[in-house]
């Protein structure tokens, strides 16, 4: 199982960034998978997650401005952010649930992460 992220980087307040996660070793469509952040000196935060189907949701710390989606045919999994902030500055991780099929809310599957800062 791997999970790779990519698209992080440096941006201004109010500016957008999009995030993929590829994966690989496992039926990606069969699973619900979720984007994670953990900012400086914080724990793990969960950001969003989609099941197989496309069912999402939110922290409200981040609903209105994020959009999780996932591309079954392609193994990928999207984190479209706008409107960031410098609270959002964190290593975001994919991850993915650790049952087939069913939601749990439990990941301990993730990738090495892709950090995200927000700054003036």
């Amino acid at each position: 199982v791997q999970l790779v992220e990519s698209g992080g980087g440096l941006v201004q307040p109010g500016g957008s960034l999009r995030l993929s996660c590829t994966a690989s070793g496992f039926t990606f469509s069969s699973y619900w998978m979720y984007w994670v952040r953990q900012a400086p000196g914080k724990g793990l935060e969960w950001v969003s997650r989609i099941g197989g189907r496309g069912t999402t949701f939110y922290a409200d710390s981040v609903k209105g401005r994020f959009t999780i989606s996932r591309d079954n045919a392609k193994n990928t999994l999207y984190l479209q952010m706008n409107s960031l902030k410098p609270e959002d500055t964190a290593l975001y991780y994919c991850a993915r649930d650790d049952r087939q099929t069913y939601y749990t809310g439990s990941y301990s599957t993730r990738g090495q992460g892709t950090q995200v800062t927000v700054f003036s």
